[in-house]
């Protein structure tokens, strides 16, 4: 068994490590292109919803309320005319990027602990390289990755787009494993 601090280097790192690689993926490569569409008669749409201001949020259009009306054949005739809207408001103006940014390596550096507590419990020091690849770089794809699929599956997110995300947390589980396979304690 490893303790969670003496993995601080390996957890810190490979946090930075995830953090580059997804800023040249969603920045420089073109791999991410596809994710989002543009809405035809984009400044129409965007004229007809301004005088509401809808605040920042989630919101689902047409909406039942309660959600035991859903089968109500007045919403079925709203849902069969369409359209049918989930839409995430943003704030209006540029967007902040330094907290988001902030938050992302905060997020790169807690799927880490995660990595590095169950890797440390199952591993000692001076555990194999590919031992140490294996546990590390499998509980980091997962963090990356696994609960990207229920939005495809429960409010219909482009497959293409899950499918890129997904590939996406394969390299930083990837990234993961390696920089922890790398800085693992020696026994």
């Amino acid at each position: 068994m490893v303790p969670l601090t003496s993995l601080w280097v390996p957890i810190l790192l490979s946090a930075v490590i995830v953090f580059v690689a997804s800023a040249v993926l969603h920045m420089l490569l073109p791999f991410h292109q596809k994710d989002y569409g543009k809405v035809a008669a984009e400044a129409d749409v965007l004229n007809a919803l301004r005088p509401f201001a809808i605040p920042p949020g989630d919101y689902v259009m047409p909406l039942a309320v309660p959600p035991a009306r859903m089968d109500s054949p007045e919403m079925l005739e709203r849902m069969t005319q369409g359209p049918v809207v989930l839409m995430t408001v943003l704030p209006n103006g540029p967007p902040a990027m330094g907290p988001t940014f902030g938050l992302w390596f905060a997020y790169c550096v807690v799927i880490s602990i995660f990595a590095a507590y169950v890797t440390g419990r199952a591993l000692g020091p001076g555990a194999p390289y590919l031992e140490v690849f294996r546990f590390a770089g499998a509980v980091a794809f997962i963090g990356y990755s696994a609960a990207l699929w229920q939005m495809s599956i429960w409010f219909k997110r482009s497959w293409g787009t899950t499918l890129r995300a997904t590939i996406d947390g394969l390299i930083y589980g990837l990234l993961t494993a390696g920089t922890f396979g790398w800085l693992w304690p020696r026994g």
